[in-house]
């Protein structure tokens, strides 16, 4: 196979996107790793990167602590130290650098090598190169810096750490190139930062063109910041009694401010029509919301059923809970009020 730039940026593209949902280090899990080719000559190596930095407010957002998620007035400098670690036998030589990204279609994208956009273009790393001993790990510093005049809104980049194999020989062999990363989600603008949200709507059930029961849910970003979807499915009350599950809900649904999106989840292939009682749970960080009802999956493979039936519609939800917590604001001012007629003299 010829050695074009264009097939290397191909493979080095698909071998991204493979790990570019997970950042997690060697050897805890398969993903967020890849083959490093002639870097290893005992027959491949892997490498991971992993946020070593967590800011104080966000300690407890499990988001923040795979990804540089943040709020910064403009002018703010900052930085993040993460860590690039292998489990290969032999001497691994990477590269650092970062790249643009975006949203797009409700999956976190990014752009071809070479690219670069704003926030890319804010963040400096104090390290290009990295030589790790086998097993070995080495951790680097981000610096991010926000011009004062940054206009408002979410921006949207990566830092990543790349491996590759020597360059081709004269049969043409592809050199393979491969690369983890760190996503980073930076939202600008004075004052405090906007809250995040999403919303499950619709939920419908549906059998695959094999068969196999499937869950559909409508989910909209009803906030300021982005949302990283995840959570999981759990039936009960079935034929006989039945439960069944949970079914975790696959990660990689990303959606931007007023994006929406559809998030399924296909179930065990054996289980009976109902009806059934579901529990569908998403999360985003710390932000967690739950739809509960009554579903039946259709009998002919690759149909729709009917649209589940909520136990509590979710947009009667959102709306009691803001309608209470502009009563709470409001008792909060007369109380204050209260208090200052007190402490005012006659």
């Amino acid at each position: 196979m010829p050695s074009h730039p264009l097939v290397r940026a191909a493979l080095a593209t698909l071998l991204a996107l493979a790990s570019l949902g997970t950042w997690a280090a060697p050897p805890a899990t398969a993903a967020g790793r890849g083959s490093a080719g002639d870097n290893d000559a005992a027959g491949g190596s892997t490498i991971g990167i992993r946020l070593v930095e967590v800011p104080a407010s966000r300690v407890a957002d499990p988001r923040a602590q795979r990804y540089i998620v943040d709020h910064v007035n403009p002018g703010t400098t900052f930085t993040r130290r993460f860590e690039v670690v292998t489990d290969a036998t032999r001497p691994v030589r990477a590269r650092l650098y970062t790249g643009a990204a975006g949203i797009e279609r409700g999956r976190f994208t990014f752009a071809p090598f070479g690219s670069a956009n704003e926030l890319s273009s804010w963040i400096t790393l104090d390290r290009s190169r990295i030589r790790l001993r086998p097993g070995g790990r080495a951790e680097v510093k981000a610096t991010v810096r926000v011009p004062e005049k940054a206009t408002e809104g979410e921006r949207y980049a990566v830092i990543w750490a790349e491996v590759s194999s020597s360059d081709p020989g004269p049969k043409g062999n592809v050199a393979l190139v491969n690369r983890v990363g760190i996503r980073a989600y930076l939202d600008v603008g004075p004052g405090g930062e906007l809250p995040s949200d999403f919303e499950i709507g619709e939920i419908v059930p549906r059998r695959t063109a094999e068969g196999a029961p499937s869950i559909v849910a409508d989910v909209a970003n009803t906030g300021h910041r982005a949302v990283d979807l995840e959570g999981q499915v759990t039936l009960s009350g079935g034929p006989s009694s039945l439960s069944a599950g949970p079914f975790p809900i696959e990660r990689g649904t990303t959606l931007a401010p007023g994006d929406r999106g559809r998030i399924t989840v296909v179930l065990g292939e054996d289980l009976p029509n109902g009806p059934w009682q579901f529990r569908f749970a998403l999360r985003s960080g710390e932000i967690r919301r739950t739809a509960t009802g009554t579903l039946s999956f259709p009998a002919q493979a690759g149909a729709i059923g009917l649209a589940a039936s909520l136990d509590s519609p979710l947009g009667w939800g959102l709306a009691a809970s803001g309608a209470l917590a502009i009563l709470a604001m409001g008792a909060a001012l007369l109380v204050r009020r209260h208090l200052r007629r007190r402490r005012t003299p006659a």
